[in-house]
């Protein structure tokens, strides 16, 4: 394949200074990869490059002349379900994944789009019976001329990318236990990274890096228990102690009975730092005899890496079971964002966001990296409703604000402590409805990525507009069973929709415009060099936005529902702008299940009944392409 530098166009080539210095540093990080991220004719990790940004300086689409973009080829991936992620773009080739049962196609861009190979999977069929949130795969992986694909049932499959002839391939979780994967691969120098899902079933989970060359195990980090399991070494936490603090809430009330709630305690007043709160925060009374042993912590979202720190970020989800009475205390270290050696797995720093989640806000959405004012920066947009960015050479908490303000489980974080206010009225308790809870489980943001331009400095982020009501009931554990323990409504926030899409200034937490949306804006999203912002929708629109003013330029409308990322690419001179559609994830999953309680779909069925007017069901993939 062609990996030398292709010919560029357009006028927006000029890499600024702060993704220059996250992309191409050799002395730290395997060339081929950073050859490949810095050709913006392809496409070849997740989300564009380590730092996540889904930035392209492409510009020959722009604002003149997008309105006569039109639909270049299709092709129908023969799989119905949430078609989400993105295709990758090698050379001359795309790469296709779906839904379950995960296949790839590898596509000639210089042939029609002509299959060169194609991968098949064999899964157990069984394995649909443990993924949450529909049938989804994020995507793939590429690097050392191989193709990694991680399958839902757990396997890691490293292809060889001309051929597709499986090379290795290692068993990284075990659906029998409750567990499973969702996640894309990533792809930093000469290892490959891939997560856990299963925060539903009570497992306990992990990020894992594997040798490129040879599948070999060189690191797994777990989301809870002891430190040394969770490799967390003696200068965690350095600069900011106080995230290692025993309990950042003081019980007000009973805590965790009907009426109760949790005041913060000044951070003066923490006891920090402390060892092992991986077991220690999760406290009597338990479903289990060590509630972080079923801790949950899932790791499916999307990592980012530094190569001039040698650090890796990424989120953990929901702790086990929705029911958060019968695990009291802070539940460390799931809804947390951590930063580890890529060598070692050893973790340099790690804030948790939802101390004590008593709403499901899987805390595992994208890190970004960026640079601004002379600082290393990381921002990262949580379920929880809050913006939050970091110096991510330390993790001390710069900014976090509310996305919007119909927030209300909490009123604000702590600035010197980094803990949330929360609001007593929304908390949550075992046989209580509570009522009116903004955001719904969903979160502000779910897994759709955001997309950060360092032409505008801002990031580019699709939203939930949705609140809920939550009853926590009692659930026994059961070893690869669904563990919910909580029934749970969703309904149109305060807007009146259900959905938005907004630019957002990571140094003031203060959003530039905001769109309304009928649906969650579910399609991750893609900024240009041109100034575009690209983002799919559930009731089946492809649009592109002005990225300074939000204003709508173009848009057009696809055969399924849009939970699939936005890319371009570059081929023969020519600019393309790339996504997959395929209605599904939890927006779609009760839809496509044919499912119609209110409560049904973890509350989806409900809030999202009218999705059937727009698509049918079970959403068909498709993968969409559009040029000049």
């Amino acid at each position: 394949m062609n990996h030398q530098f292709k010919r560029k166009f357009g006028a927006g080539l000029a890499l600024s200074a702060g993704l220059l210095g996250l992309m191409s540093t050799p002395a730290f990080a395997d060339d081929e990869q950073l050859k490949l991220m810095n050709d913006d004719n392809q496409w070849t990790q997740p989300r564009k490059d380590y730092s996540n940004t889904g930035y392209s300086r492409l510009s020959q689409i722009n604002k003149s002349n997008v309105k006569k973009l039109k639909l270049a080829w299709t092709f129908a991936t023969g799989v119905n379900r949430g078609h989400e992620g993105a295709p990758l773009v090698v050379g001359d080739i795309m790469y296709v994944h779906t839904a379950f049962p995960n296949n790839v196609y590898a596509l000639d861009l210089n042939n029609d789009q002509k299959i060169v190979w194609s991968y098949f999977p064999k899964q157990d069929a069984s394995v649909q019976a443990v993924l949450c949130c529909d049938n989804v795969n994020k995507g793939l992986g590429y690097g050392d001329g191989k193709i990694f694909l991680q399958q839902n049932d757990g396997v890691l499959v490293a292809l060889d990318a001309k051929t597709g002839k499986a090379i290795w391939d290692t068993k990284v979780t075990d659906p029998k236990s409750g567990s499973s994967n969702t996640n894309a691969p990533h792809v930093f120098k000469d290892k490959v990274i891939t997560g856990c899902s299963g925060g539903e079933f009570g497992v306990r989970c992990y990020i894992s890096a594997y040798n490129i060359k040879d599948g070999a195990l060189v690191w797994r980090a777990y989301s809870t228990g002891p430190d040394e399991e969770m490799l967390i070494g003696k200068d965690f936490n350095k600069a900011n102690p106080h995230y290692s603090a025993l309990s950042v809430y003081e019980d007000v009330n009973g805590g965790n009975k009907l009426g109760g709630s949790f005041k913060a305690i000044p951070k003066e007043n923490l006891k920090y730092p402390e060892a092992n709160l991986g077991v220690r925060t999760w406290l009597k009374p338990q479903a289990r005899k060590d509630g972080w042993q079923t801790g949950g912590g899932p790791t499916w979202g999307w990592y980012s890496y530094d190569p001039a720190l040698n650090l890796m970020y990424y989120g953990t989800g929901n702790p086990g079971t929705w029911n958060p009475d019968v695990r009291p205390g802070d539940n460390k270290w799931s809804m947390t964002i951590f930063a580890r050696d890529l060598d070692t797995g050893v973790a340099k720093w790690g804030y948790q966001m939802t101390p004590h989640d008593e709403w499901d806000y899987d805390g595992m959405n994208e890190v970004v990296l960026w640079d601004a004012n002379g600082k290393k920066l990381a921002s990262h947009f949580d379920r929880n409703g809050f913006g939050y960015t970091f110096d991510r050479t330390n993790g001390t908490l710069l900014v976090a604000q509310k996305m919007n303000p119909f927030v209300n489980w909490a009123t604000s974080i702590d600035m010197k402590s980094g803990v949330p206010i929360k609001d007593p009225k929304y908390s949550t308790h075992q046989d209580y409805n509570a009522k009116g809870i903004c955001p719904s489980a969903l979160g502000v943001k779910d897994e759709q990525p955001s997309a950060f331009s360092p032409k505008t400095k801002m990031f580019y982020v699709p939203l939930n507009h949705v609140c809920m009501t939550y009853e926590p009931v009692e659930s026994k554990y059961v070893a690869g069973q669904p563990w919910v323990g909580s029934t749970l409504t969703m309904f149109a926030g305060p807007d009146g929709v259900m959905g938005g899409f907004m630019a957002w200034n990571g140094l003031t937490g203060k959003s530039a415009w905001y769109n309304k949306e009928k649906f969650s804006a579910w399609g991750g999203a893609l900024v240009t060099a041109s100034d575009l912002v690209f983002y799919g929708t559930l009731d089946r629109w492809v649009k592109a936005l002005d990225a300074k003013t939000g204003k709508e330029l173009w848009k057009f409308q696809v055969g399924s529902g849009v939970v699939g990322n936005a890319i371009t690419y570059g081929h023969k001179g020519k600019q393309y702008v790339a996504v997959l559609s395929g209605i599904g994830g939890w927006a779609g999953v009760a839809m496509n299940l044919g499912l119609t309680n209110e409560t049904d779909g973890l509350g989806a069925a409900g809030g999202y009944k009218e999705l059937t007017k727009y698509n049918a069901a079970p959403g068909g993939g498709a993968m969409n392409v559009f040029s000049l």
